[in-house]
């Protein structure tokens, strides 16, 4: 069968050039378009042209600029911006990014379909860069398989020592379910010794979540240190599946059932005198399941009321309601701002021999020595409000629920404050003030709430400047301190010294831990009186002004003011 066709473009230049004979190059063109590949990449595959001179005679054809490859720094390459399919399908590579336009390595620059799709997927505008076809797919077979290599890499970083004496409690075999269940590879040392890394980075960190995330096209590992989530790494998709077996494993978890949500525990041990929980909690989504571990470390229910970053009038108050032999104390505050660490410091300083303490929570997340704690579990009956009637009949001295979200809960724990008890626990509020409407939103009597609540502590946690690398803030004009509040906030003018972020090796962006910004509010005669009289959280937050109570916003800004954060920092966590 004669290939007698007429040529063109390429094809022709290769002949005109006297780099191909008119015949192979008519065979070539039938038999490329035939195996579905570029001129060049069969021309190159069937060593039937050099690759260098096919590229020299491509550039004089279609007067696009030729890159040479082994200039290139693949480390520079714009990686996840480019589905991994695409390039594969059209042998095309991503060079750089520059503005809005996408410069990508082609030996076949007429491709002008594998230009399209990828402007369509990515959102830029793309250019051809002509490159050398054999040089092209060496550096295409390495940045696919880069990500397979990182995780090796990580693998092979990692210290053995440590990571094989991890002490994880075991599994219970009967949980773990049966039938084929994808956990393949669930005990593979690689996916253990990495797992076990990310869980000793988070500790090491003083990370308090890990996220676990798997995407249609991407899969990666975050942490959330001082409030703020960061990427740590991005394993291959195809790992998914196994990473989250490990974890279902070591939490206990039924790994044939990826339906529906499941929650576990881990404890690793670390030494013979230190152990870390996680908490663990598995969550179907539309690639795979994210898994998410919060971490639970007991030391931090030890560091004392000192430590947690209230002023000396605001710890007063605290210590003082502490030692009253009833009452109940509010803490409220978002998921996340330090409820729990607020009320188990207070346990503690409460936790003595002669004392009977019992606490209702979900879960428990700390384990406390000396004091009774109950997991709440609804699906058996043991609600909060169940546990707290248990309690009663114990002869407890103080009792903590974990959060009052009902007319019941909150009905049996003022009855408990009102007959000898002192009560702690939670709610979801914005502020001090709004506690109060809110419970009696919920239908709790209002002479009950003005005669039993005697302190509300709402919080939140800022993140703390580095003392290493924080700058001074010379550049904030006094229009914007005014505009601000920090001329309010009861440091006098000259003493505000403002502070901005840098950054530096022993911080997160110029932040190292973080610091508690409270609005501590006793329910004084005024207060009652405003409550006993029906008054809204508007109201009771102007008589708590009065009483000398400050606010989140200014107490934010007094940390800003005293260098411990940054205005921006108290901004991100208070603005109005």
């Amino acid at each position: 069968m004669s290939n007698n066709i007429p040529l063109s473009g390429l094809a022709k230049r290769l002949v005109n050039d006297q780099l191909l004979e008119e015949e192979a190059a008519q065979e070539a063109v039938v038999a490329a378009k035939k195996e579905k590949l570029a001129l060049t990449k069969y021309l190159v595959t069937n060593n039937l042209a050099e690759a260098k001179s096919i590229a020299l005679a491509a550039m004089e054809e279609f007067g696009t600029p030729l890159f040479d490859l082994a200039s290139l720094n693949t480390e520079s390459i714009p990686k996840e911006l480019v589905d991994k399919k695409l390039i594969q399908r059209h042998q095309v590579l991503p060079l750089f990014k520059r503005g809005n336009r996408l410069f990508l390595g082609m030996a076949d620059p007429t491709n002008l379909h594998a230009l399209d799709e990828i402007k369509f997927q990515t959102g830029t505008n793309t250019d051809a860069v002509l490159v050398e076809q054999d040089k092209l797919d060496t550096v295409i077979d390495r940045y696919l398989n880069a990500a397979e290599e990182d995780i090796e890499d990580a693998f092979d970083d990692l210290d053995d020592a440590d990571l094989e004496n991890l002490d994880v409690e075991s599994v219970d075999e009967d949980a773990m379910g049966g039938g084929d269940d994808g956990s393949e590879g669930a005990d593979d040392a690689p996916i253990v010794k990495f797992i076990n890394k990310i869980l000793l980075d988070a500790i090491k960190g003083g990370s308090s979540d890990i996220h676990f995330e798997p995407y249609e096209k991407a899969y990666r590992v975050r942490l959330r240190t001082d409030g703020v989530l960061h990427e740590v790494t991005r394993p291959p998709v195809n790992l998914g599946s196994r990473l989250a077996a490990r974890l279902k494993v070591m939490s206990r978890m039924d790994i044939s059932e990826r339906r529906v949500p499941q929650d576990g525990r881990i404890k690793m041990k670390l030494s013979k005198n230190k152990a870390i929980d996680f908490r663990v909690n598995t969550l179907p989504t539309l690639w795979g399941e994210k898994v998410v571990l919060r971490i639970l470390d007991p030391s931090s229910a030890q560091m004392g009321i000192d430590a947690l970053g209230y002023e000396d009038f605001q710890k007063e108050l605290y210590m003082e309601a502490l030692q009253q032999p009833q009452g109940m104390i509010l803490v409220t505050g978002p998921t996340g701002s330090g409820k729990t660490v607020s009320l188990y410091t207070g346990l503690n300083i409460l936790n003595t021999e002669e004392r009977n303490i019992s606490t209702a929570e979900d879960p428990v997340e700390i384990n406390l020595e000396g004091i009774n704690q109950v997991n709440v579990n609804v699906k058996v009956g043991l609600s909060f409000a169940e546990a707290l009637r248990s309690f009663l009949r114990q002869d407890p001295d103080i009792v903590m629920v974990g959060e009052i979200r009902d007319l019941e809960t909150a009905e049996i724990g003022i009855k408990a404050a009102q007959t000898g008890h002192l009560v702690l626990s939670t709610l979801h509020t914005n502020s001090a003030p709004e506690t109060l409407t809110r419970m009696a939103n919920m239908g709790v009597p209002l002479f009950n709430l003005a005669t039993t609540v005697s302190l509300i502590i709402a919080q939140r946690l800022a993140r703390r400047l580095c003392p290493a690398c924080k700058k001074p803030a010379d550049d904030v004009p006094d229009e914007i301190r005014q505009k601000e509040g920090l001329f309010d906030c009861g440091i006098p003018k000259e003493e505000i010294e403002l502070y901005h972020p840098v950054g530096c090796p022993a911080c997160n962006n110029g932040y190292k831990g973080r610091v508690g910004i409270y609005e501590v509010v006793k329910v004084t005669d005024a207060i009652s009186r405003i409550i006993m009289d029906g008054g809204n959280s508007i109201q009771i937050a102007d008589v708590a002004r009065d009483e000398g109570f400050n606010n989140l916003r200014t107490s934010a800004l007094r940390k800003a003011a005293m260098g411990l954060t940054s205005l921006e920092e108290a901004n991100r966590v208070t603005k109005d």
